[in-house]
């Protein structure tokens, strides 16, 4: 397996392009937009600069990196010789099942198709294509340059081979894979949303702040980020997505997105991409600073 193409050039699909690309892999980085592919390009050279900076790759490793990736706005172009390609596109199932109907009549007969999906079945994913026992959820963590787990899903029809293949090139990658059945959510979402949400809930009923909660998971927890932090990284548009894929797959109360939630993503306060959510983003420093709605210590 040596050549990879990317659908979807945002966070998730430019940070799978840099990995692939810093391992030797030739990756096709595919977007319908050519101004989103320039961003892309620029992220990635950004983050390679940081590496560069710490000492752990060199100027040269940048450039064999960037020339790894090739960019393309025609999917067929760039799926053509694809060995595995892995999709990134919005979480939205409808967008999603397109795609795979897509890459299925475009690719060749053995090329393996992932999704980087958070939440969506790779089983319903597959049974759009002709090829079900060559699809496969590869869930990559964000940053995906440097976090290292990836959940790999088995759809009900993935073959052991593709999953095998799958795992060792995850590995390859200086991931950790994880292997998990395809059930909503998978394992870390599952268990990471009805959290966020039920950080929500806590602010929604005025038990504690934005800082409060995030406070006591950090320090009492030992997170890394509090969930209301993790939620503006996320974005809010996202986990909404996720709860009622949760919801829908379930049928349990329990995953109910907050009404909070659901009122801010209407609003379009979406976390860090809208400049606003729990917290205000985009004032140019580190500092997390609450978003104005929220600045009182205890809601009402």
């Amino acid at each position: 397996m040596k050549n990879i193409a990317v659908i979807g050039s945002g966070t998730m699909g430019n940070g799978i392009a840099h990995t692939f690309a810093q391992f030797g892999y030739n990756v096709a980085l595919i977007d319908i937009s050519q101004p989103a592919l320039d961003k892309a390009m620029a992220t990635i050279a950004k983050n390679l600069d940081r590496i560069v900076a710490k000492g752990t790759i060199t100027e040269a490793d940048k450039a064999a990196t960037l020339k790894n990736i090739t960019t393309y706005t025609a999917v067929a172009d760039g799926v053509k010789s694809a060995d595995l390609v892995v999709e990134a596109a919005t979480e939205n199932v409808e967008i999603k099942l397109n795609i795979f109907r897509e890459l299925d009549k475009l690719c060749p007969p053995n090329t393996i198709l992932a999704s980087n999906t958070s939440s969506i079945s790779i089983t319903k994913i597959g049974a759009v294509t002709k090829r079900a026992d060559k699809v496969i959820g590869m869930h990559f963590m964000n940053p995906v340059p440097v976090m290292k787990l990836v959940e790999v899903i088995r759809g009900y029809s993935t073959s052991d081979e593709v999953c095998s293949l799958i795992m060792e090139t995850s590995k390859k990658l200086n991931k950790v894979p994880t292997e998990v059945n395809d059930y909503p959510g998978f394992v870390a979402n599952k268990i990471l949303m009805p959290m966020i949400n039920e950080a929500i809930i806590t602010l929604h009923e005025g038990t504690a702040g934005v800082e409060e909660i995030d406070t006591v998971m950090k320090l009492g927890m030992a997170h890394p980020m509090g969930p209301l932090q993790l939620a503006d990284f996320i974005g809010l548009d996202v986990c909404l997505s996720i709860l009622k894929v949760l919801q829908d797959g379930y049928g349990n109360p329990k995953y109910a997105p907050c009404p909070l939630l659901v009122n801010m993503v209407t609003a379009g306060h979406l976390g860090v991409k809208s400049g606003q959510g729990f917290y205000s983003w985009g004032h140019g420093t580190k500092d997390l600073i609450v978003a104005d709605g929220f600045k009182k210590k205890v809601m009402a």
